[in-house]
């Protein structure tokens, strides 16, 4: 089918309290394993170009790709630009094909942050796509701290951009490699009472599973990112493959390895977001 836009992926999701996967992607073989896991269990999927993928493989490219897989699959497919950090690239990839943008304006004083954003997600909508936008800072692990979200920010954020989505900052941290963590569920409470508008979270591989299950059937919490899980689970398949056999060395049969642990990984992650 072809490819959907965020914003019809996620109503749903709010409606009937279960959340999206945004996968994020770094080449083929981990999006076509990803589609091929939505379609086993039957539910859409959103694949994320992220800055280390576009550093990597150009827009242009990416949205042929993305746009391939989704006309060849039996579930909705969101092409999603995630943590674009200027105008112009969420530009480019709206004329790539892309059927939703994520600006990041988090680290942006708020005045800024709204403005920006109000204007990409001005730009997204007039082009029949979706926006998300970011307030409060996802920190790393290990790396820079997080801005929690404020919950009266957020409704202002919300009201006066008029993104299709919300990235908020609630304990969830990037590239955490465990499930330690965990969300502050009193913070989303009391910012899921200022706005309806579906909520994100990113860094989602660092939230318990059992939490991101509940959270996706109680809250308006209607996306998590995940990143980190899936690549350690291509890392490990892609150890295994090129350790098999040390004699193998055509690249493609060693990738293709890696296809059926990537979705039996990717199969666990949607589980945890169905309703």
């Amino acid at each position: 089918m072809p490819l959907v836009t965020l914003k019809d992926v996620l109503q749903p999701a709010l409606r009937n309290g279960h959340a999206v996967a945004g996968l994020v992607t770094l080449g083929w073989e981990d999006m076509r394993a990803y589609v091929a896991a939505a379609e086993a269990e039957g539910c859409p999927v959103i694949l994320q170009a992220g800055p280390s993928c576009r550093a990597h493989t150009p827009l242009p490219v990416l949205g042929k790709m993305f746009r391939h897989l989704a006309e060849h699959a039996s579930v909705p497919v969101v092409a999603h630009l995630d943590h674009g950090y200027t105008f112009d690239e969420c530009e480019e990839a709206l004329e790539a094909g892309f059927t939703s943008l994520m600006f990041d304006g988090s680290r942006k004083p708020l005045e800024d942050n709204i403005a920006e954003t109000k204007r990409i997600a001005d730009m997204a909508h007039s082009a029949g796509i979706s926006c998300e936008g970011e307030i409060g800072f996802v920190g790393y692990d290990g790396g820079e701290q997080s801005n929690g979200t404020d919950p009266k920010e957020a409704a202002r954020f919300a009201a006066e951009t008029g993104v299709d989505a919300m990235a908020i900052s609630v304990g969830n941290v990037h590239l955490q490699q465990d499930q330690s963590g965990g969300l502050d569920e009193n913070r989303i409470a009391a910012i899921q009472a200022q706005t309806d508008v579906p909520l994100v979270i990113h860094g989602g591989s660092g939230v318990p599973a059992v939490q991101r299950k509940r959270l996706a059937q109680t809250t308006n919490i209607c996306k998590f990112n995940i990143g980190t899980e899936l690549r350690m689970a291509f890392g490990t398949a892609l150890r295994a493959a090129v350790g098999s056999d040390p004699d193998r060395f055509d690249r493609v049969q060693i990738l293709k390895d890696t296809h059926d642990p990537v979705v039996a990984a990717t199969r666990t992650v949607l589980q945890t977001m169905k309703g």
